[in-house]
């Protein structure tokens, strides 16, 4: 079951990413102005993601839920983001022969811009976050601190929903945040999708 989702995400991420790319190149450039997007973007959304590297060793998936607002500074294509949210990161068992695995509840809070390269009117979108991630379950999990910083850089689209500004937001992205113990071999780093109710305000 957990190697056919990690499969399954991976595809998705995929093909997305191809998908994305193929409607930036048909965008049309000479739609109404009164198609911009809204000055205010607000989104509430699902993320999942597979741990990469030596942190895979350890956590199999992850999978939460953020909400994120978003206010245009430069004209309908530049804004600054601000996200939080919260990720269950689910260990393997018997990494340690007899030793249950405790996941990893992970609660973080990132500021960053959002970029829509072609226009006004595309929904295309490339974002870069960074802040902090806390660590809830400190205690349980044995580490040493619990903050570490987080960034997050993606690459989405804004499928519109409707006539008025709904959307509906999905994007690939990873994640990184530094060691919570000196000890650990890396850093906990993921490959994720993000899936998300989006709706604008022009005010």
């Amino acid at each position: 079951m957990k190697n056919r989702f990690k499969s399954g995400l991976a595809a998705l991420a995929s093909l997305l990413v191809f998908s994305l790319t193929t409607n930036a190149q048909t965008v049309d450039k000479k739609a109404a102005t009164t198609d911009d997007k809204p000055k205010w973007i607000y989104s509430v959304g699902v993320d999942a993601g597979i741990p990469i590297g030596d942190f895979h060793d350890y956590y199999d998936w992850s999978l939460g839920g953020s909400l994120e607002a978003n206010l245009a500074i430069i004209q309908r294509k530049l804004y600054v983001s601000l996200n939080a949210g919260y990720s269950n990161v689910f260990a393997k068992d018997d990494v340690v022969p007899g030793v249950k695995g405790q996941d990893l509840s992970l609660i973080p809070i990132k500021a960053g811009l959002r970029y829509y390269p072609f226009n006004t009117v595309s929904k295309l979108y490339v974002q870069g976050l960074a802040g902090v991630s806390i660590l809830a379950n400190k205690s349980d999990v044995g580490a040493d601190k619990s903050a570490a910083f987080a960034y997050a850089p993606q690459i989405g689209y804004l499928f519109q929903l409707g006539k008025n500004h709904n959307y509906l937001d999905v994007a690939v992205k990873w994640e990184g945040t530094s060691k919570f113990a000196d000890g650990d071999a890396s850093e906990y780093n993921n490959l994720g999708l993000h899936v998300a109710y989006a709706f604008g305000s022009k005010k």
